[in-house]
């Protein structure tokens, strides 16, 4: 029998991240030494506190029952945790979980968006921003981020006719993979272009606790309107190191969340109760391993970018986010062809910046998960594969 699959599953192929992996494998088994800079998943353990009020919940028979919403301490947990991080004052109706930021990304689309609407979409970007939509039978429009703009997008230069049509904005700062924060000023801007064209904004708040350089992580929902015109995501992912535990919040505009929580009775019957007491306890419990987390990451961020500066590749520092964004070495220009290539040479395993928007041509993305010392050694069998001659040559 001959199957016919939807036009969907031809929208997203494995590409280049299976290709790489099956090629690390093969070097591994060949006795290279890999440095896998490719994937974002935290090497940090979760706080002792967190895991213990995972275990105890674990051993309750009653929390492996349909969650069906949110608990009340969670809930309260979330609120009181925005005022004193943020200075944002949310009440229970203005938050709702999510099985982790991707997911929530992948479905939001579907309570704003009929097929054909317009979703305006940040090139770079990371790739959820695009398919959530793409899968909802919405049209994703990019508007471009420029390195001499700072990544910030130029709202003005977003044509008339798209941003009157378009239903949703995703902007995200610290943004993944461009690694930079956004001043102030430009949320001001952009909080008055959503209200002018009636534009919803999505912010994804994943980094704001993977700052580096004296910067500190705010909210889009500290800004003065914020709640009017959006929501935004805020993950325990990378923060608190609970990847897999897969717990985000949606934050902000009440009707927003209210139809969002609607729309997910039809398929989510809540986050795993266990889940969210972890949640509660990262939430409520001391945060000296977020603070020392970030320090360690921006030790990797420094070790990494200076060490391949002092090479000869101009890396600037990371602003945020547990990623570095490198320009190609002279000599270069296809990030797909180069990213193999260096994996070849000197097993430093990087993605191509193609992956994320065809502005990301140009451009590979590191991971920060490895220790300083071993971003040292990654350096040093980058200089001694001696991938970067090619420039002087």
């Amino acid at each position: 029998m001959q199957i016919k699959f939807s036009e969907k599953t031809q929208m997203f192929q494995a590409g280049i991240f299976a290709v790489l992996n099956e090629r690390k494998e093969e070097l591994l088994n060949k006795g290279m030494k890999i440095y896998n800079l490719s994937v974002g998943t935290p090497d940090f353990k979760p706080a002792p506190h967190v895991m213990e009020a995972l275990t105890k919940a674990s051993s309750d028979p009653e929390n492996y029952k349909y969650a069906l919403k949110d608990k009340r301490e969670l809930l309260d947990a979330v609120s009181d945790f925005y005022m004193e991080r943020f200075g944002v004052s949310l009440d229970r109706e203005e938050i709702m979980s999510v099985n982790g930021s991707q997911e929530g990304m992948a479905h939001f689309a579907w309570a704003l968006c009929d097929p054909g609407d317009i979703v305006l979409v940040p090139d770079p970007g990371y790739p959820i921003f695009s398919a959530g939509p793409l899968l909802c039978g919405a049209k994703t429009v990019p508007y471009p981020l420029y390195r001499e703009n700072g990544y910030l997008p130029r709202l003005s230069e977003i044509p008339e006719e798209t941003a009157r049509a378009a239903k949703f904005m995703i902007v995200s700062y610290p943004l993944n993979p461009v690694c930079v924060t956004a001043p102030d000023s430009f949320y001001k801007e952009l909080i008055s272009f959503a209200r002018e064209y009636e534009i919803v904004i999505l912010h994804d708040n994943a980094y704001s606790d993977i700052v580096y350089g004296g910067r500190t992580g705010g909210s889009f929902l500290a800004h003065e309107g914020a709640k009017e015109v959006g929501v935004e995501f805020y993950s325990l992912s990378k923060s608190y190191n609970l990847t897999g535990a897969r717990i985000s919040f949606v934050v902000g505009n009440k009707e927003i969340v209210r139809t969002f929580r609607d729309l997910r009775t039809q398929f989510d019957y809540g986050v795993f109760l266990p889940v969210q007491y972890a949640a509660i306890a990262a939430l409520r419990g001391p945060k000296d391993a977020v603070r020392m987390q970030r320090e360690e990451y921006e030790k990797r961020n420094h070790a990494l970018c200076r060490g391949l500066r002092d090479i000869g590749w101009e890396v600037p520092d990371s602003q945020g986010t547990m990623f570095v964004w490198a320009p190609l070495p002279e000599g270069y220009e296809n990030s797909e062809k180069f990213t193999l290539e260096l994996m070849e040479r000197s097993g430093v395993i990087c993605v191509p910046g193609s992956s994320f928007g065809s502005l990301g041509e140009g451009y590979v993305r590191f991971a920060l998960v490895l220790p300083a010392e071993e971003m040292e050694k990654a350096v040093q069998a980058v200089r001694e594969s001696g991938i970067l001659d090619k420039g002087s040559r």
